[in-house]
């Protein structure tokens, strides 16, 4: 057995969500946050005592101003990757249906994409290393 680092443990929460078209929803990381320009699946973190749909629901309503209810969140997946001081748990749910229009209101910019597009332009939407084993199976799915 190998001794490894002890890290931090991070819970975050990310959802796919999936237009009628089967485009998926990425944002850009603003300037000033951790990994900023980066795209990423939307979502953040769970808070002490919120479960990880409860803590999806409140990250979608605050940063893309959409409705999203509990029976509407798929789990799919999830991340599992060190940074430097930090070890990253993701779930990632799908999602297809939501009350409202994605905005950005925390993020840079938002893209819909194709995930098999988003494998062939990785120069151009760049994502954190997490993310990345996350876009394979998206494609397969979609």
């Amino acid at each position: 057995m190998t001794a490894t680092k002890a890290h931090d443990l991070l819970l975050v929460v990310a959802a796919a969500l999936v237009d009628p078209d089967g485009r998926v929803l990425i944002a850009q990381r603003p300037e000033g946050k951790g990994m900023a320009g980066l795209w990423e699946f939307p979502g953040g973190k769970v808070e002490t005592g919120e479960t990880p749909e409860a803590a999806l629901i409140r990250e979608l309503r605050e940063g893309l101003g959409i409705a999203v209810k509990e029976p509407c969140l798929a789990p799919f997946t999830f991340a599992s990757h060190t940074y430097g001081a930090f070890h990253l748990l993701m779930p990632l749910y799908i999602c297809r249906r939501w009350d409202g229009n994605p905005q950005s209101l925390t993020h840079a910019a938002l893209k819909w994409i194709r995930p098999r597009e988003l494998l062939a332009s990785a120069d151009t939407y760049p994502m954190p290393a997490a993310d990345l084993p996350l876009i394979p199976m998206l494609r397969d799915l979609l």
